[in-house]
């Protein structure tokens, strides 16, 4: 226990333990002595199995959801308590909840080295350049965003089937020539290491408690992801309802999105744009407002292909649709500007500073940015894209419809 901690024992009474698959042997004499002397420690039923032999105060298993404990934490407010979890609570653990609940300054944390961190030791990867996922809990397509050459990624699984699943979605992606190791029970005496690749995958009877090491080759012939805004056209499933390649590289800049921010996208279509912001840092969040249940569902079809399935769609007609949401840092409207109400109600729920961007095709639309920018002011472009493509026997531009592209930022 550090001097620090030492010295405001009676401030800092919920101490969060780290734990790994050995149990106690691999606990500090500061760890096994909170536990020993706690009044009250939670933790999931196999953590309180490991550390049963120190345990002398009441024991509770996590219920489902853990929500439901914590009332019975804060309860005990200022007496010993410990939680147990795996590894580092504060890396994809409970510790960022109960940090929500309690002042850092009443917290002790114990870390024991993350399964993230034993499994880069096993492979000899360097943290750092390593994507760390996690799967538990979130949909198998989270992993998408992160399909580049020559990745490596660290995932923590849901179960034992989780392996399983991955490798069909990579080979179903073009990419069964990717490496797959599962690492279970790391750093307990059930450790097991195995290797097969996407295609060839056959490994039986895995851990439920397994991490995933991913390795793409340098040569994808298919399947991996881009970093870049204005991914092809060709990408989205879409009924031509669609904010086009180079519309929509600017329009992204127009957002200028910014992480953990939320984007409203108004008229969601194919949901080309909203997608491409979650992309973009996965902290991101967005929510489609689409009137149309097909595009909708078009819409979540290619989100989860590009690996955004936190995207939230709302079936509905704008600005009713809008009712109840959590006011966004930005909007972009593809669609229905021109209706009645949508610009006064989207300009309110904006957040102060927020941004704003519209895109306009018909001249009716278009009139009404003009008025916009009149009395908001912003940025008012005209963007115009011609394509190479064939006339006859020779080679000619094919001009797409003008844009009317409008971006204007909310004052403070």
């Amino acid at each position: 226990m550090s001097e620090q901690a030492a010295e405001l024992p009676g401030r800092r009474w919920l101490a969060l333990i780290g734990i790994g698959e050995d149990g106690v042997v691999g606990l500090s004499d500061a760890a096994k002595a909170l536990i020993a002397g706690a009044e009250f420690v939670v933790g999931g039923q196999r953590h309180l199995m490991l550390a049963r032999e120190l345990i002398r105060g009441k024991a509770l298993a996590w219920p489902s959801p853990i929500a439901g404990a914590f009332p019975e934490i804060v309860s005990r407010r200022g007496r010993p308590i410990v939680v147990l979890a795996s590894g580092d609570p504060f890396f994809y653990g409970v510790g960022k909840q109960l940090a929500e609940l309690v002042s850092p300054s009443e917290i002790l944390c114990v870390p024991q080295p993350s399964a993230f961190s034993l499994a880069a030791a096993r492979l000899g990867w360097a943290l750092q350049d390593t994507a760390l996922v996690s799967l538990h809990g979130r949909p198998l397509e989270t992993i998408i965003r992160h399909l580049h050459r020559s990745a490596r990624i660290l995932a923590l699984s849901w179960d034992g089937e989780t392996p399983g699943r991955l490798a069909r979605l990579l080979s179903d992606r073009g990419i069964g020539e990717a490496s797959l190791t599962v690492l279970e029970a790391l750093g307990g005496s059930r450790e097991r290491v195995r290797m097969a690749t996407a295609a060839n995958f056959a490994l039986a009877d895995i851990d439920g408690l397994n991490t995933l090491a991913i390795a793409l080759p340098s040569e994808v012939t298919g399947g991996a992801s881009s970093l870049a805004t204005g991914l092809d056209d060709s990408a989205f499933e879409s009924d031509g309802q669609l904010t086009k390649r180079e519309i929509r590289a600017v329009t992204l800049s127009s957002l200028a999105p910014q992480p953990g921010e939320l984007l409203w996208d108004v008229g969601l279509g194919a949901g080309s744009v909203a997608i491409e912001w979650l992309l973009r840092h996965a902290s991101m969040r967005a929510i489609g407002f689409e009137q149309r249940a097909d595009r909708a569902e078009r819409a979540g079809r290619n989100a989860l292909a590009l690996g955004a399935p936190e995207l939230r769609i709302v079936v509905g007609r704008a600005p009713e649709a809008f009712a109840g949401q959590v006011s966004p840092d930005a909007i972009f409207v593809g669609g229905g500007m021109g209706e009645a109400g949508v610009f006064e109600a989207a300009w309110a729920a904006l957040k102060p500073g927020g941004r704003l961007v519209a895109n306009a095709v018909s001249l009716k639309t278009e009139q009404v940015l003009l008025g916009l920018h009149h009395a908001h002011g912003g940025d008012l472009i005209r963007l115009e894209v011609a394509r190479a493509a064939p006339i006859g026997r020779e080679m000619g531009w094919h001009p797409a419809k003008p844009v009317t592209h409008w971006c204007v930022r909310k004052p403070w």
